[in-house]
């Protein structure tokens, strides 16, 4: 599977503007042969947590559902894409929904670590574990920006049997050791393929620090973006994940028999 990343600047409750750049970005993806289309945490309403809880009403989820499904319709590419989604009691939830070639929602995911004060208030978090999903020749899974700073999240998603997973961000900048050293080595440790996109620019006063990346299951980096607007791409390949799960037995060596009863050690 080929994958294109989109590296943008969003505009901050400009859910036109937005949607335009995401359509954009996926009928170049396709031209350039990309399988499926990556975008960024809350891109198409912008990154401002307590801006677009307070002002985004169900009837703008709805449209940009809509519009995503005919995005992905339209250009016959698979498409990432992340937006608030109401929740049971009124709860909002980052999430993040994998579209097939037709419009067709594959696999939803809703944050489980919340980032920051404004994050936290603005946004319940969920609690479900990450799934896999058969798509496009692999399994591929999702979880959204500081999920995957967790070494937890990324080993439930791999012990789903994903190969592959999709990480929509917004990391501010002056964190550049996350997609340069964390993510190749969540990557190595879970054996799985890992593409991450972030904002670039400043949106509601933060600046993002762009570097998406996506790391191979060997820890090597298969495409690494700059800190300004960019499409890069990377192919992925089922067997390449294989491979380096054989040459180094990392998932298959484990011992979580042990490891469940070490948690329950008192601390030094």
């Amino acid at each position: 599977m080929k994958i294109a990343v989109l590296q943008a600047e969003a505009e901050v409750l400009d859910l036109e503007a937005n949607l335009q750049a995401v359509d954009a970005a996926a009928q170049r993806a396709r031209q350039d042969g990309a399988d499926l289309l990556l975008t960024p945490e809350l891109f198409t309403c912008g990154y401002s947590p307590a801006l677009v809880r307070e002002r985004l009403t169900p009837a703008d989820l709805r449209l940009i559902a809509d519009r995503a499904t005919a995005i992905a319709r339209r250009h016959g590419i698979s498409l990432v894409y992340s937006a608030p989604r109401e929740g049971a009691g009124q709860r909002w939830h980052i999430s993040a929904t994998l579209l097939d070639g037709a419009g067709r929602a594959v696999l939803t995911y809703d944050k489980v670590h919340l980032f920051g004060a404004e994050e936290q208030r603005a946004f319940s978090p969920a609690e479900d574990a990450p799934r896999a999903v058969a798509h496009g020749g692999l399994r591929i899974s999702l979880l959204i920006c500081y999920d995957v700073e967790f070494p937890e999240s990324v080993r439930a998603a791999s012990d789903e049997g994903a190969e592959l997973l999709l990480v929509p961000t917004a990391l501010g900048a002056g964190f550049a050791a996350v997609p340069n050293i964390l993510l190749p080595a969540r990557a190595l440790e879970s054996q799985v393929v890992i593409a991450y996109a972030n904002h670039c620019g400043v949106e509601s006063g933060l600046e993002f620090g762009g570097e998406s990346v996506v790391a191979g299951a060997d820890g090597s980096l298969l495409a690494h973006a700059g800190t300004g607007p960019e499409l890069v791409h990377a192919v992925v390949d089922s067997a390449l994940v294989s491979a380096a799960r054989e040459r180094v037995p990392y998932l298959r060596d484990r011992r979580p028999d042990l490891y469940g009863r070490w948690g329950g050690r008192p601390s030094a």
